[in-house]
């Protein structure tokens, strides 16, 4: 947990008597800044300068080494249109720019749809004979620009950056800058993201005004505006654009590394520079090597020089393993990020300081983060350039247009053209791969069209159509994604198809209110409440552990929890809203966060659990280790294998019998026989309980001598691995004298893929054989799970019971309508009738056909939790609950949940079963 800030009472009092300080020292025309209450503070609150605030460069990929801050103090007033700037005017308010003026930063901390901006400046007198350039990160929505009297332009859009070029407005000593600036937020049909007049839900304050760094450079009039950059890994080069105005006829291009020139190209403003990056170091999130550039004008109208950097990756899908998958740099990576809405409780959607604006992207890289999708805004030009840095991937939205209802004409060119600005000035970052133009249908049109443009802005990167096109009946059915919202979720995803990737845009909202963090105390929401930390810590990682499943189970290539702080009443972030407060324990987040990565890289093999081992040499990739009889081999394993070969393709993963620092593998469905070598040869066999067994049964984990898996080297025979050779399986090395040691393609075949199980269940049940299921709980074992009005139910049943009640707890066992390799339970008394889940209680309904029910009525059996012999019954689209009874009715319920059939008190057995004859025959 991070130390709180100062109290909030010496905060304010710190603010106004620096204030006071700096109004004795402005021009007389200034009016005095005062300090607002935010209603949370951050750690950074305190350490926002009053006179430079935000004082970094503010712009990473396009850098001139002469430049001045227009951040700090200048005059405010809230007014009711554009039509007569206030020229020389006095205005009543001091307003902190950059920060929105709803915030308390700001100074001003209320909305204004029209307001002024007045300051004074003076241009340094090193910078004479230069063009003079005055640059605006981001205004909310539609500004207006005048320098001493004259009008110098106007802009609208409030998500890209803008500048104008002064110079002819000039004075030479003390100049004027009024800017007028409209913010209607949602009265008109512009985007805006979550920004709302009246926030309530999950749409929050305003960011009217000013809200990126202002600043003025010098530069010729021939000079850069801008560097598209794109990888070409096959080629070995960087496809580098200059853009350029005023007339300049060259440009040299220049690729560093640690300060040293590795390339130089000249050519044509304007034009393809292919730079050569021979044996280029790739950029990736766990090695993010980033190039500097440094770009010159030259020939006639030549000398300004920028710099900037560049990434080398590449972005695109593949067919893996029959799947079809995104690649990073030709390899899939599983994206798993978070939905980061960019939010600050004192700033808006202005961070404090650059530190703070860091701070969030550097703890979910902590977490085990690879990937942020930046939620509906789009931030300035330091966050990206922190992504890029960090290592972070990034899926930028489009901010949508207000809900529920349908764009004008001019509303859609106006969408399209900020659209198409923000996809120009963010081409040169190397984090972002999908771009997202539109969230839930939120003010969609053409969804089709629309992502066929974006593509054809961007080739290079992957676009999505409508993240949660699930939810709110939007598909183009083009794109290169298929995403779906599911919460609390994971649930089950689309699958992918021929053309899109398979993505969980959005998952989670878990939530925990924490005393004295809150935006409004008691009203906090979320999609799902815990009561405490460890709850949450718990339902985060039941919820995120199910994605390892739906990575070979689905085909899911990538997932965003939302979210990473809360934001005003949401409250399910890992981070309270002031982060000032872990909410879970960061430590269980991050490992399975990275237990979802190894899964996806096959390296996952989990102890206590079922698993199945996949071949990775290619040809072979549809085999799986298997045992036939006694040896153990590789057989080919598909949907439509038979019960037996899948049951014999899936082993619990167990601690090590001689080592619990390595693993041993037993048979599912021969309990007690285990994997061993015996004369080099991998078999199964019964443990006979002696030292020599145990470590014949014992490998231990290493990683994959070869790409996307993991080796599993014997622990007796150490520099010998798990390896197949002619569908045998043997422990191997590449140099010995026998056969199985052969050197060809060893690194392949002594590579495995760690996968989710062939057989789901762990324990058997007799198919279409009616049976009973037995409460265990102690003074309860005369008790039966039955239905009672549709409703499931323990009832107390012994042979005097009515015959009907009989038949109400009786069951026959059918193979799971969902997956057969779990169970569905059809009423004996109401043929086509299952018990299944809705909203948690377990019922009896008619079959309906849709898949919906068919999932919620499959249940895979596991060992009992509580008595041998005993089962487990867990929901198979729902994996961390399990049937459970409590207070005589039937729920799937977890272990410590936010409701109270989730209490753990007596859980184990409550979740435990003992199958019996039927009552009812």
């Amino acid at each position: 947990m991070r130390q709180p800030a100062r109290p909030l009472a010496l905060l304010i009092s710190a603010l106004l008597a620096v204030a006071a300080t700096l109004v004795a020292a402005q021009p007389a025309w200034s009016a005095p800044y005062l300090p607002k209450t935010p209603p949370l503070s951050t750690p950074w609150t305190s350490q926002v300068s009053l006179t430079n605030p935000l004082p970094e460069y503010p712009r990473p990929q396009l850098t001139r080494p002469d430049w001045q801050n227009l951040n700090g103090q200048w005059q405010f007033a809230g007014a009711s249109s554009l039509a007569s700037p206030p020229f020389g005017q006095t205005l009543a308010e001091t307003v902190l720019v950059p920060y929105p003026i709803e915030s308390a930063l700001s100074g001003i901390m209320r909305h204004q749809n029209y307001m002024w901006y007045r300051r004074s400046f003076t241009v340094p007198a090193g910078w004479s004979g230069r063009r003079i350039l005055l640059n605006f990160g981001a205004v909310t929505h539609t500004a207006q620009v005048w320098v001493n009297g004259v009008s110098v332009g106007s802009h609208s859009g409030g998500y890209d950056a803008f500048t104008f070029d002064i110079t002819g407005a000039l004075n030479g000593g003390t100049n004027e800058i009024i800017v007028g600036v409209h913010s209607p937020v949602d009265a008109a049909g512009i985007p805006l993201g979550k920004q709302r007049l009246s926030p309530s839900g999950i749409f929050y304050t305003a960011a009217s005004g000013i809200w990126q760094t202002v600043w003025l450079e010098p530069a010729n009039a021939a000079r850069i505006t801008r560097l598209d950059t794109t990888p070409d890994l096959p080629a070995g080069v960087l496809d580098l654009v200059v853009q350029t105005t005023g007339g300049a006829s060259a440009v040299q291009a220049q690729v560093l590394s640690g300060g040293t020139v590795i390339s130089t190209v000249t050519g044509a403003p304007g034009a393809h520079l292919r730079i050569p990056i021979p044996n280029a170091h790739l950029w990736t999130p766990d090695d993010p090597f980033l190039y500097d550039l440094r770009v010159t004008l030259t020939g006639t109208n030549g000398g300004d020089t920028v710099g900037g950097y560049v990434g080398m990756r590449s972005i695109g899908k593949a067919l893996v393993d029959g799947v079809l998958r995104p690649v990073l740099n030709g390899k899939f990576v599983f994206q798993i990020g978070t939905l980061d809405q960019g939010y600050w409780p004192d700033g808006i959607y202005t961070a404090p300081t650059d530190a703070a604006l860091r701070f969030d992207l550097e703890q979910q890289k902590a977490l085990g983060f690879n990937m942020v999708r930046k939620h509906i805004k789009v931030e300035p030009a330091r966050w990206f350039y922190h992504a890029d840095r960090l290592g972070l991937m990034v899926w930028q939205d489009m901010p949508a247009m207000k809900t529920g209802f349908t764009p004008s004409a001019g509303d859609r060119t106006v969408f399209e053209a900020e659209l198409r600005r923000i996809v120009d000035q963010l081409k040169g970052i190397t984090s972002i791969v999908l771009w997202v133009p539109f969230n839930e249908g939120w003010g969609e049109y053409d969804p089709a069209r629309i992502a066929d443009l974006v593509k054809s802005w961007d080739p290079s990167r992957l676009v999505t159509n409508n993240s949660g096109s699930n939810c709110c009946g939007f598909d183009g059915g083009n794109g290169d994604v298929i995403d779906d919202h599911i919460y609390v979720g994971p649930g089950s995803p689309a699958l992918p198809t021929a053309s899109r990737i398979a993505v969980l845009g959005e998952y989670g909202g878990i939530g925990l209110r924490v005393a004295g963090h809150e935006w409004s105390p008691g009203n906090g929401f979320a999609y799902e409440m815990t009561a405490d930390s460890a709850a949450l810590t718990r339902r985060y990682v039941e919820a995120t552990g199910q994605l390892r499943d739906l990575v070979d189970g689905r085909g899911l290539s990538a997932s965003v929890y939302t979210e990473p702080t809360d934001v005003e009443n949401e409250v399910n972030g890992f981070f309270t809203y002031d982060r000032q407060v872990q909410k879970m324990d960061f430590a269980q987040v991050r490992a399975v966060n990275l237990s979802v990565l190894a899964a996806a890289q096959g390296t996952y093999l989990p102890t206590g659990q079922l698993a199945s081992l996949r071949v990775t040499t290619s040809g072979h990739t549809t085999k799986y280790l298997s045992h036939s009889g006694s040896p153990s081999v590789t057989q080919v394993v598909s949907g439509t294998s038979s019960d037996a070969v899948k049951k014999a393709s899936t082993f619990w993963v167990r601690p090590g019998l001689a080592s619990s620092s390595c693993l041993s593998f037993e048979s599912r469905d021969m309990p007690g026989q285990f994997l061993r070598h015996s004369g080099y040869r991998v078999q199964l066999a019964a443990n006979d309980g002696s030292p020599v067994y145990a470590a014949d049964a014992t490998f231990c984990q290493r990683a994959g001598l070869a790409a996307g898996g993991v080796s599993l080297e014997s622990y007796n025979f150490p520099g010998r691995y798990l390896r197949h050779i002619n569908s045998e399986v043997w422990i191997a090395n590449s140099s010995g004298t026998n056969a199985w040691d052969n050197p060809t393609s060893f690194a392949a075949d002594a590579t495995w893929r760690g996968t989710s199980a062939w057989w789901r269940s762990g324990a058997d049940l007799p198919l279409d054989q009616s049976r009973s299921l037995q409460v265990v709980t102690p003074g309860f074992t005369d008790r039966f799970l039955a239905h009672n009005a549709s409703l499931g139910v323990t009832s107390v049943v012994n042979a005097a019971s009515p015959a009907a009640l009989k038949a109400d707890a009786t069951f026959v066992v059918r193979r799971g309508l969902a997956d057969p390799t779990c169970y569905s339970f059809e009423s004996k008394n109401f043929a086509g009738h299952y018990l299944r889940h809705a909203n948690f209680r377990v019922r009896k309904d008619a079959r309906d056909g849709t898949a919906l029910f068919d999932a919620d009525a499959t249940f895979c059996a596991q060992p009992g939790r509580s008595g041998t012999g005993n089962v487990s019954l867990v929901s198979s689209n729902l994996p961390s609950l399990s049937v459970r009874h409590y207070a005589a009715e039937v729920w799937v319920a977890g272990n410590g949940g936010p409701h109270p059939y989730d209490s753990p008190g007596n859980y184990a057995p409550d979740t435990t079963w003992a199958v019996v004859s039927p009552w009812t025959p």
